[in-house]
């Protein structure tokens, strides 16, 4: 999965000479936190997120009339609270590195460019429906969560025991263990009642720190 393939490619813009005002009305209306900013010629030059705006708007505890502050607002420029070296990753990028990349720098949302122009946007709700999908999230199925120790040929015999037994693996995850030498490994599986999978994993000498069937099972049919 690559990040062209979950990024929104017609993310909502604004020019460097926008009100924060405007900004602000653009980001409510269409339920959107960021903004890239573009130039006339379509070239990235900052990023405006809603915390940027919200923080350069006046105290509520301030004593200017809601006039006052509605005019302060209107002359105050987007260009004057972006932030101008933006951090971007490009379309062709796996979206684990994009992950990594807000993860790392803290950030909700990464504007894609190609060749310097804007080409797109992905937000870390991306990043979560994408993980919903891998995850087998909204499919029903029995869920596995199991211990692994890190060495080849475990998933394999793993894998090809739920194969054999007329199992069909819609979802499969890996994480870290306690210490880098074991492994968590998630498997949501159709075809195969809860209790046989345990005997199956049992028969194998596989840790089962969770079992469980989402949803119904009939619906799982393979």
């Amino acid at each position: 999965m690559l990040v062209k393939d979950r990024m929104t490619s017609k993310p909502f813009i604004i020019a460097p000479d926008t009100s924060v005002s405007e900004a602000l009305g653009l980001m409510r209306q269409n339920s959107v936190r960021r903004l890239p900013v573009v130039d006339k010629k379509g070239n990235l030059v900052g990023i405006v997120s809603e915390k940027d705006l919200l923080y350069a708007s006046p105290s509520p505890a301030t004593s200017l009339s809601v006039y006052e502050i509605g005019y302060l607002l209107s002359k105050l420029k987007v260009e004057e609270v972006m932030t101008r070296n933006v951090i971007t990753v490009a379309p062709s990028a796996p979206i684990e590195e994009a992950a990594r990349i807000m993860v790392d720098n803290k950030i909700g949302g990464l504007p894609v460019v190609e060749n310097d122009r804007l080409v797109g946007i992905i937000t870390e709700t991306d990043i979560f429906k994408t993980t919903l999908e891998m995850l087998g999230a909204r499919e029903p199925g029995v869920r596995l969560t199991i211990s692994v120790r890190d060495k080849p040929g475990t998933l394999s015999s793993i894998t090809g025991a739920i194969a054999s037994n007329g199992g069909d693996i819609i979802a499969l995850g890996t994480f870290y263990g306690e210490n880098r030498g074991d492994g968590i490994l998630m498997l949501r599986v159709c075809g195969i009642e809860e209790a046989r999978l345990s005997a199956m994993m049992q028969e194998l000498g596989v840790v089962v720190r969770d079992i469980r069937t989402i949803g119904n099972s009939a619906a799982c049919a393979c």
